[in-house]
């Protein structure tokens, strides 16, 4: 299985290396075979197999090289032992002791798993979504306990993750790996059903056992799949998806809420209409809520780049605006409005151009061209690594520029220091 999917990787590098694909023999080649099962009275189901070939085959010579790199590196991959799969218990890529390629890896892993873990903790703490449920409370003391079963449920989370992956491993080298390809099971078929590219069960060599190389599954999948393969009723998997999609749309209901009552008040009513009425102020929130969920799926159905990417340079983003300014104002009293805003606007920023110009998938979205510089190998969803120092920086120099903050502000943050 190995050599034959080293064997296709090659002949993709072939073509990605030449100098003009060839596209040409590709769409003659589908039309061909199309004639000939038609000719040949074959069965519908094949015929139209081949039709759906033909809007797959590449419009031009740069889609060709992008589909078929892709298509070389994923062989490659799956060429690798296990499948590409990197042994469990490593902690990072590469190896410390070998040559200077495998060390610089190493080192680049690790530091980049400490810059996730640094973006995860602190951007935690700054998720706008997860602040505003702090007002419900009614005393600094009920929030402290809040924050406190927060942070339980944060850390099971974390936690059950790694192991759900671990489980989901045994299980398919357990009971899928080494079975003959006429006895898989039948989750097999029910999710290859849903969708092809997502689950992909092939008897490449033919020797009709199935090898670890032979499988495919997409990582959207797996927790939805869980209960399956672990042999479960299809049943526990609606109400594993039914659990995920109230918690996606909890989630985005308080981003919603959040980002409509802030434009809302802080904008409209505090800046452009500060007599507005109750009502006006409700109407405006509501306009406002609307427009900006049209927005978030209009960005969505453009598909700018990895869920799990964007997921995580959501937190660095949180992290870096707003981080330096909840510690600062409330541990420090000296820090004041100027220096709370310059830094949440330099943390943002920085961490904004980092992503933009470093990240793939929204380089192609803004249309950056330029040369991706990694900043000591740390990757884009990292970015807050950088974007939170300078947010410290600025609001300690700007507010050290500028007048010291009323006699009510310090009142108001004794007020939250006590329990």
């Amino acid at each position: 299985v190995i050599e034959i999917f080293k064997a296709r990787g090659g002949r993709f590098d072939a073509r990605v290396v030449a100098a003009d694909p060839g596209l040409a023999p590709y769409h003659l080649r589908v039309v061909r075979t199309m004639d000939n099962l038609k000719a040949a009275n074959a069965p519908q189901g094949a015929i139209q197999a081949a039709v759906r070939l033909l809007p797959r085959v590449p419009r031009d010579a740069e889609a060709a090289r992008d589909e078929w790199t892709r298509a070389r590196d994923a062989d490659l991959e799956r060429a690798r032992p296990l499948a590409g799969m990197p042994p469990h218990a490593q902690q990072f890529a590469g190896d410390p002791h070998g040559d200077a390629a495998a060390r610089k890896a190493f080192d680049d892993s690790r530091r980049n798993f400490i810059a996730l873990v640094f973006c995860l903790m602190v951007g935690t703490a700054s998720l706008p979504h997860v602040l505003t449920r702090f007002y419900t409370t009614p005393s600094v003391a009920e929030t402290r306990r809040s924050v406190a079963w927060s942070l339980l449920f944060i850390v099971l989370l974390y936690l059950t993750a790694p192991a759900l992956a671990v489980l989901v491993k045994v299980e398919v080298f357990g009971s899928l790996v080494g079975s003959p390809f006429d006895q898989l099971p039948a989750w097999i078929n029910n999710w290859a059903h849903v969708d092809s590219s997502l689950l992909q069960v092939a008897d490449v060599n033919g020797d009709g056992i199935v090898q670890l190389g032979e499988i495919k599954i997409g990582g959207d999948i797996v927790v939805l799949a869980t209960p399956e393969i672990a042999g479960m009723p299809y049943v526990i998997s609606g109400l594993v998806a039914a659990g995920g999609l109230a918690a996606a749309l909890s989630t985005a209901d308080g981003l919603l809420l959040t980002i409509a009552n802030a434009l809302a008040h802080d904008l409209w009513f505090c800046i452009v209409d500060t007599q507005a009425s109750a009502t006006r102020r409700v109407t405006v929130s509501k306009v406002l809520l609307l427009m900006v969920a049209l927005g978030a799926a209009y960005v969505t159905a453009q598909k700018p780049g990895d869920i799990l990417l964007l997921v995580s340079a959501a937190f660095s983003i949180a992290a870096s605006a707003f981080f330096p300014a909840l510690v600062m104002a409330v541990f420090w009293r000296r820090a004041n409005r100027w220096g709370a805003a310059a830094g949440m606007v330099s943390g943002l920023g920085l961490t904004l151009y980092y992503v933009l110009v470093n990240q793939p998938g929204v380089r192609e979205t803004f249309g950056v061209t330029r040369p991706i510089e990694l900043w000591g190998g740390i990757q884009p969803i990292a970015a807050g690594l950088f974007g939170v120092p300078v947010g410290f920086a600025v609001l300690v120099v700007v507010s050290l520029l500028t007048p010291p903050p009323s006699r009510e502000a310090l009142a108001m943050v004794d007020e939250v220091r006590l329990p």
